[in-house]
């Protein structure tokens, strides 16, 4: 089979396409011959070393495609059926090992590239609006780049819980995506934190340094920041009186394993996500496809914020 792999940490040049034995499943695995791998700022962050890793390594954190082999131990899981998972390394690659518990069903009327695109992103943005802060009907909720894949599912999740819901975006091209989204008002990042200062009972920022203290500002007392990415660079580390200064502000730095970390958590996440995709309530954005052996102009063009919405890799 082709795979993704890194033997150092660096740039999108340290991608390799190379050619890997079929791999077997061991105990309580699966193999899936993968129909699509999502590309996701995570996988960035391990290819650069952000978040190291064991070098070599496969590379690659969320897919979905067709059982093709089934080891010992594994129940409720058959060949041909059609599956999805996030957060499972070694994604990138035409067939990949995945545990078992780690699957989830793909029901009929969501196709395996559609499931592959809405696990990790999808799933963080339902722990987010419904579990970090549950959003409730009348709250102001600013997402940052309400353009990108996330930004636009985080729009519609807190739309569906009846926020009011303000965006930030870079152009008036990505205004438009995330007014489609269902944003109630889109705001440049240059004026943001004064147009919303005090008014936000939570802040999604996946942007990270560059938006991070406006994102403070524009919240009320006791408002919420959950900093949940970082594309425009880490946080610098914050005295814990600037909550104090800002009006006794939350701030949390979730991550997906710890929401789906119990396998009923993962199946209810999922399930919600795929019956609003059947239902015409969540619309995933897929904005670009392309080969596995493009995997390193995949994460240029994310990383050069060129891109809005969903990015695939089709083995």
């Amino acid at each position: 089979m082709r795979a993704i792999v890194i033997a150092a940490h660096g740039g999108p040049e340290v991608l390799e396409h190379v050619e890997r034995p079929d791999p077997e499943p061991g105990q309580g695995e699966v193999v899936v011959d993968v129909a699509a791998a999502g590309v996701n700022y995570i996988d960035t962050y391990h290819r650069s070393g952000a978040y190291p890793l064991a070098l070599p390594t496969a590379i690659g954190s969320e897919g979905a495609g067709a059982v093709s082999a089934v080891g010992p131990g594994v129940r409720d899981v058959a060949v041909g059926d059609t599956v999805a998972w996030a957060s499972v390394l070694g994604s990138y690659a035409e067939k990949a090992v995945v545990p078992a518990d780690r699957l989830v069903p793909v029901p009929d009327g969501v196709d395996a590239e559609l499931a592959a695109a809405t696990m990790l992103q999808g799933m963080t943005a339902h722990y987010l609006t419904h579990s970090t802060h549950a959003v409730r009907e009348g709250d102001h909720v600013l997402v940052h780049a309400g353009a990108g894949g996330m930004g636009q599912l985080l729009i519609q999740l807190a739309k569906l819980r009846g926020a009011k819901v303000h965006a930030t975006v870079s152009t008036a091209e990505k205004e438009k995506l995330a007014r489609e989204a269902g944003a109630d008002e889109v705001l440049r990042y240059d004026d943001f934190a004064e147009a919303l200062s005090g008014r936000m009972d939570v802040v999604y920022d996946g942007v990270g340094a560059a938006t991070f203290d406006g994102g403070l500002k524009a919240l009320r007392p006791r408002g919420l920041m959950a900093l949940y990415g970082a594309a425009s660079g880490p946080v610098p580390p914050v005295d814990p009186q600037t909550l104090n200064k800002n009006g006794s502000l939350f701030l949390t730095r979730p991550t997906l394993a710890d929401y789906i970390a119990e396998r009923e958590e993962l199946l209810q996440r999922a399930s919600d996500l795929f019956g609003w995709i059947r239902e015409g309530r969540l619309r995933i954005n897929v904005s670009a496809r392309y080969p596995l052996a493009e995997a390193a102009r995949a994460h240029e063009d994310l990383t050069s914020r060129r891109t809005t919405g969903k990015l695939l890799l089709i083995p």
